[in-house]
């Protein structure tokens, strides 16, 4: 079993000895704060990332908090943990004098080192250097004009450090004498959804040369679906991925070869995207020979002794790893059979970048990677690993390296003639094609409907690539009644297109115009202040049952820079409905119950007793309602108002984890449940509805049947 018991140092304030630049025998000590509790969840994946040089979080704060969870809301993980690692000698001069070395600085390491030299997690950070969060959309709370991505993560941390709060030194650790400035990317929209951009500033802050470096990422991938394997522990969990490396798209990559098959059907990729200083793509090597700049290593968990595969046990071994060799002889490239890698086992990845000369002190360098999910391709069997079945993981890739080389469209790392879209002279980065604004929705659920209101602030988008206004329409999307109640949950997937409104005879999508959806004057609702144009009603829904909705907004295309039409992330603006009945004051109007009878193995129910549900309908605004025995003993009493509807029991958690669902305020969800935290029997049972308002009692039955 995988332990990472040096976690729980992290919620311990730490004590910092900085070795600063020309001082190396001053020490003073800091309180350190760690901040492990930041995730993507802008997109589709939910990564957590930390302010100690670590990505996921070693499923420490699971379920709660995702790792490396993809889609988001599916169950389906893939990483335990991973870090950043800086391997290098440390010198007198540029020339090399005096070298000493190799030392690795590394912010996680495998389970084998863990209990050889305490964790590996060498990176602290300064006091009250938490995680900071900021977005470039506008309706985020977190909105900043500076942010790069819909949600970035910005973040510094040292390898200079060497004890811990208590006086113990943290475990074999030789600091290089680095400070290193992290911001990530994630985007929302549907073509950039799927990755997380690590964009890292190494600057050296000794007194010394740092020569021969290396950075990369060592990565504990796991592909497993928690829905279907529940809380993550033991070998057996671990130990069935299958690994590979894309050498064109320098993406090392894991899936599941043996373990929860059609229901992880899944890729997690670290790629590296690019540096600064830029390096060959290799090095001499002999006199027939060349050493590549961008190099994958694997080794398998608690393996020693392999020539190839071992996991390294000290900065020796770890340096050696960095530059590529599996042996002195063998590369992954020359020596070793990819098929060796691509069965089930459990195995850590490591890609890195080097070797960088020197960095000076004061100097700095940027490595970029990206961490890229995607689901397989085709109909192939989930234990395979084909060309085919990576189309979509390489397809997610390129999108990343898309993002990162910017306004470099040919990746040349030269502004060629039309590539300097902002004038400034130089290649900005982390620029992608955008679609319009997100429209602002609002959906009501009433009985057996829902009606959809939406916004136009999207017609006024303009296209930063283009720089033109190239609105072209809207697009209506819903879920299946049922869908949340699979083992496969992907929101984004089990979302079908209801309807789609666009300009009329311009040739592009259906020219279907706006007439059929637009009010002739915008309305407002109480407390919103939004004005909202567009209006489309959906009847024939069944009460009781969630459904998602979406409006998405889509572009005309950019033929010029070779681009299809771009459309807004369905998952901006998901409502999450259940219709059913509004309050109902009539003192004429019955109370009811539906299912009724109810049936223990009910489609809408859960396998176990938590899970169950049953809801009171044509409810008064707000009321009491007793449910009673036969024997006129009480089993629950339950109060309800329009906003208080049971969607705090078991089944909402489990199925709507986002809270946030809208019932239409005339019913109430039940779990089955007593006062007494107990699962009601087979039976006939009684319930009394009395309106707060006006006393009003109404009475009814309902029989249960397990």
């Amino acid at each position: 079993m995988k332990l990472r018991l040096l976690f729980i140092l992290f919620t311990f304030s730490i004590y910092s000895l900085a070795l600063l630049p020309g001082d190396d025998d001053k020490r003073f000590p800091k309180a350190l704060t760690d901040d492990n509790k930041k995730f993507t969840n802008v997109g589709n994946i939910g990564l957590t990332v930390t302010n100690f040089g670590t990505y996921g979080s070693g499923f420490v704060l699971w379920p709660e908090q995702p790792s490396c969870e993809f889609p988001l809301g599916s169950g389906i993980e893939h990483i335990f943990d991973g870090g950043l690692w800086v391997g290098a000698f440390i010198a007198n001069d540029s020339l090399g004098g005096g070298k000493v070395g190799p030392f690795v600085t590394t912010g996680a390491v495998d389970a084998a080192s863990v209990s050889a030299r305490g964790g590996g997690f060498e990176y602290t950070n300064a006091p009250g250097d938490l995680v900071l969060e900021r977005s470039s959309l506008f309706d985020s709370r977190f909105f900043d004009p500076s942010a790069i991505s819909h949600q970035d993560f910005v973040m510094d941390f040292v390898d200079t450090n060497t004890v811990l709060d208590n006086g113990e030194p943290i475990a074999d650790h030789d600091p290089l004498g680095l400070s290193i400035y992290l911001e990530t990317y994630a985007w929302d929209f549907p073509f950039a959804n799927f990755f997380v951009i690590f964009n890292y500033w190494i600057k050296n802050v000794s007194n010394k040369y740092l020569d021969s470096v290396y950075v990369g990422l060592w990565t504990d991938t796991v592909v497993r679906n928690t829905l279907i394997t529940g809380r993550p522990s033991g070998s057996a969990f671990y130990n069935k991925g299958g690994n590979g490396y894309t050498d064109s798209l320098q993406l090392a990559y894991e899936f599941d070869a043996a373990g929860d098959l059609g229901f992880s059907d899944s890729y997690i990729g670290i790629q590296f995207c690019g540096s600064e200083p830029n390096l060959p793509n290799s090095f001499p090597f002999g006199f027939v020979d060349s050493i590549p700049s961008v190099n994958y290593v694997t080794w398998q968990f608690r393996n020693t002794d392999d020539p190839n595969f071992f996991a390294p046990q000290n900065d020796v071994d770890r340096y050696g790893k960095m530059r590529g060799f599996f042996s002195s002889t063998n590369r992954w490239k020359d020596g070793i059979n990819p098929e060796l890698v691509r069965g089930p086992s459990n195995r850590s990845t490591f890609i890195g970048r080097g070797h960088f000369k020197s960095i000076a002190p004061g100097d700095s360098i940027n490595v970029v990677f990206a961490i890229v999910t995607a689901k397989k391709f085709g109909p192939d069997p989930a234990n395979l690993d084909t060309e085919e079945q990576k189309k979509n993981l390489y397809s997610n890739a390129d999108w990343a390296l898309r993002a990162y080389f910017g306004e470099d469209r040919n990746r040349n790392g030269i502004l060629d003639p039309g590539e300097d879209l902002d004038g400034d002279g130089k290649i900005t980065r982390y620029i992608l094609p955008a679609p319009p604004i997100t429209p602002l929705l609002k959906v009501i659920p009433e009985n057996n409907k829902a009606t959809i209101y939406w916004d136009k602030r999207s017609e006024l988008s303009v296209d930063p690539i283009s720089g033109k206004r190239d609105f072209e329409g809207y697009r209506l999307y819903r879920t299946q009644a049922g869908f949340d109640l699979t083992e496969k949950q992907d929101i984004f997937a089990s979302l079908v297109m209801l309807a789609t409104f666009d300009s009329a005879a311009n040739g592009i999508d259906f020219d279907a115009g706006f007439d059929f959806v637009e009010l002739d004057e915008p309305v407002t609702f109480p407390g919103d202040t939004t004005k909202y144009y567009y209006k489309f009603e959906l009847d024939n829904l069944l009460n009781g049952w969630q459904y998602l909705f979406s409006v998405t907004a889509f572009d005309e295309g950019d033929p010029s820079n070779n681009l299809t039409p771009l459309e807004s992330s369905p998952l901006s603006n998901l409502e999450r409905v259940l219709p059913g009945t509004p309050a109902n004051e009539d003192p004429d109007v019955e109370v009811g119950v539906y299912p009724n009878p109810y049936y223990g193995e009910a489609y809408w129910d859960g396998s176990s007793e938590r899970l169950r549900k049953i809801y009171f309908f044509n409810l008064p605004s707000e009321c009491e309602i007793i449910i009673y025995t036969l024997a006129g003993d009480i089993v629950r009493r339950i109060q309800h108002n329009q906003e208080s509807n049971g969607s705090d029991i078991r089944w909402f958690e489990t199925f709507a984890s986002d809270g946030k669902q809208k019932m239409a305020g005339g019913e109430h969800a039940w779990d089955l449940i007593t006062d007494s935290d107990q699962a009601i029997a087979t039976g006939m049972y009684l319930f009394a509805v009395e309106n707060k308002r006006n006393g009003n009692l109404k009475t009814g039955k309902f029989l249960i049947i397990k």
